[in-house]
């Protein structure tokens, strides 16, 4: 099993560590990086030896979001490009969020867009503190379309709607109020924090430890086909609008989008 953009250890517990691994690029994901997060995630749902998977990112970024090469690809597509895009990333999330291993996550650093939605995926997230978040699709034109099912999952609709529309940076004690982290800790203290969560899974059955994470999507709010789809064409929409292309022709231009009033308009913003 070789991969390019992420790297899988497993150590002799079977906890495996499932790192995205484009540092230079702070881990934004790419249309290679989608594909073998994919089929990492069937790799390690079907490997009997792996009890945990834990998901962390190398260099100072957990996740930036979707990759410059990716943005400006979309900007040329046809909507049944931009939609086939958009599902593979559904398709990875959703293999990621049905992964029948507890995954926790390691937030290391910043996570923007897409990078929050593989935050939203994971049963519970540790945070360092300082680190920055943020669903900024809303200052390309954009909407967090295509990981909204799975924030929304996470947050709740109520806890969600702070954050979703506005592109506001929050950092990580914010997080840990939202939902999308379970608690933040310091840079030294990260993996006694993550070692914690992983302990008393090793004292589980494995597939009573799958069974009852299967069970906890049925109760709960559930992601259907129906969400997926919908999310797919509304970003769709959003990308042949008109605010899409100036918003993005301004963020590669490096000048503030004709809405913007306030400070920060140059933040980035990820799908």
């Amino acid at each position: 099993m070789s991969f390019e953009t992420i790297k899988i250890e497993t150590d002799a517990r079977g906890v495996a560590t499932l790192t995205l691994a484009r540092p230079d690029k702070h881990n934004a994901l790419s249309a290679q990086m989608i594909a073998e997060l994919t089929e990492a995630a069937a790799v390690l749902g079907a490997d009997p030896q792996v009890r945990v998977v834990v998901l962390t990112g190398a260099g100072a970024s957990f996740c930036a979001g979707g990759d410059l090469g990716w943005m400006r690809a979309q900007m040329q597509a046809d909507s049944a490009t931009r939609a086939r895009e958009a599902r593979k990333l559904a398709e990875m999330l959703g293999a990621l969020n049905r992964l029948p291993k507890p995954l926790i996550g390691r937030v290391q650093g910043q996570a923007f867009g897409g990078g929050v939605g593989m935050m939203a995926v994971c049963d519970v997230a540790i945070g360092v503190q300082g680190a920055k978040f943020g669903l900024t699709e809303t200052r390309l034109g954009l909407i967090p379309a295509t990981i909204g099912p799975y924030v929304l999952a996470r947050m709740g609709e109520a806890m969600a709607r702070r954050v979703f529309m506005s592109a506001r940076i929050f950092e990580a004690a914010e997080a840990v109020t939202l939902g999308l982290l379970a608690r933040a800790v310091d840079a030294q203290g990260m993996d006694a924090a993550v070692e914690a969560e992983i302990i008393p899974y090793l004292s589980c059955a494995p597939g009573a430890v799958a069974r009852a994470k299967a069970l906890a999507q049925h109760l709960g709010a559930g992601i259907g086909a129906a969400a997926v789809d919908h999310s797919i064409a509304e970003l769709v929409a959003a990308w042949e609008g008109d605010e899409a292309p100036a918003g993005i022709e301004a963020f590669f231009k490096r000048e503030s989008p004709p809405w913007a009033q306030g400070p920060g308009s140059k933040t980035r913003a990820e799908r």
